[in-house]
Parts: structure tokens; C-alpha cells; sequence
């Protein structure tokens, strides 16, 4: 399927790690191969391969899409894992839950509806949702 090259690229983008610190304000729509971390704001909405955890002081106005997630902040908006999400005692969710498996401590709260058991989706990095068609159209 892959040569031995895409595979080697493919494994590193997904070892890669990002950072959103805390008191950092991000405006706009993030996508990542690999783990990311929040504990500031971000403003748009977030999409991970891989791993994505939100900390204590992260604020989100936006949708999520993770493989993983790990919350003890504030969301507003959809969250969508595709695995395991996990709600730490400080987590606030405005939104919708979408998961396969989900874990709420004890003090955790959301507010919206929550579907569980779904299918696995691909994460589908650098195209818009839904959009299975080539960016560029031959002309006949």
C-alpha cells in the first residue's frame, strides 16, 4: 500500500508533537499528523491523527476531531473521537459528543447529547469534511 518512504514521512508526522501554550490566543482552524497540546485559546476548530489533550486553562470556540482526546478545560462546540475521549474532573463541554469509548471522572460535566459506539472514521488531513472529491477537475 505505502512504499518505504510514505511510510517513514507518515510515522514521523505522527510522532510530532505541538504545543498551544497557556496565554497563547489562536484564531483559525488547526491540523496536525500528530499529539497536540492545549492549554491556551483557540478560536476554530481542531483536527488530529493523533492524540489531541486540553489542559486545566484551555478554551475552545470550535469543533474537535481527535483519534484520542484527554479534556480538564473548556469546550464549546462538537467533539468527535474516534476512540478513547476522556473527561478529567474540570472539563466543561458545550457541544455534542460523538465517541467510541468514553470516560467521565467524577466532576466532569457536558451539556448536549452523546452518541457512543460509533463506527471509526478517517481522519482526513489538509481537505474539508465530506469532501471525497480531487481538488482540481480534468476538463474534457
Amino acid at each position: 500500500m505505502f512504499n518505504k518512504q510514505e511510510q517513514k514521512v507518515a510515522e514521523e508526522l505522527s510522532n510530532s508533537s505541538n504545543i498551544i501554550g497557556k496565554g497563547t490566543i489562536l484564531e483559525g482552524n488547526l491540523e496536525t499528523f500528530g499529539n497536540i497540546r492545549i492549554e491556551g485559546k483557540v478560536v476554530g476548530n481542531i483536527k488530529t491523527k493523533s492524540k489531541a489533550a486540553f489542559g486545566q486553562s484551555s478554551q475552545v470556540e470550535g469543533s474537535v476531531l481527535a483519534q484520542n482526546a484527554e479534556i480538564a478545560g473548556h469546550i464549546t462546540g462538537t467533539v468527535e473521537v474516534t476512540e478513547i475521549l476522556v473527561l478529567k474532573p474540570t472539563a466543561v463541554i458545550d457541544g455534542d459528543i460523538i465517541t467510541n469509548k468514553l470516560i467521565v471522572e467524577s466532576g466532569a460535566a457536558f451539556n448536549g447529547s452523546c452518541k457512543m459506539g460509533v463506527k471509526s472514521k478517517e481522519i482526513k488531513i489538509g481537505k474539508p469534511e465530506g469532501d471525497d472529491k480531487p481538488l482540481l477537475k480534468a476538463q474534457s
